[in-house]
């Protein structure tokens, strides 16, 4: 890996607490975007009012849906990565 990608890597891994948080508000945002989309479904009558709070939940649910998989990947994936990469380091010292 080219060093520019795993300086940011091991910065990027380094909080895994940040992590989480992302993570957590990314579930959140996913779950507000589902309650507006129950709403609008079956608490709405059939008019543009209801597909356009349709559709402000959908994407609010879609944000949702990034924001938590982008937690998840650099809470559990990144992190492997590094310990891949620091293995490989370890093995090959540069002199």
């Amino acid at each position: 890996m080219s060093n520019k990608l795993r300086l940011w890597l091991h910065k990027r891994t380094n909080n895994p607490k940040r992590d989480l948080k992302i993570l957590g508000i990314g579930f959140v945002t996913f779950f507000v975007g589902l309650l507006i989309l129950g709403t609008a479904e079956f608490l709405l009558k059939s008019s543009v009012s209801q597909e356009i709070l349709a559709l402000l939940g959908l994407i609010i649910l879609g944000i949702g849906i990034i924001l938590a998989a982008f937690g998840y990947i650099s809470l559990s994936l990144l992190r492997i990565l590094r310990l891949i990469s620091d293995n490989k380091n370890d093995r090959n010292p540069t002199p």
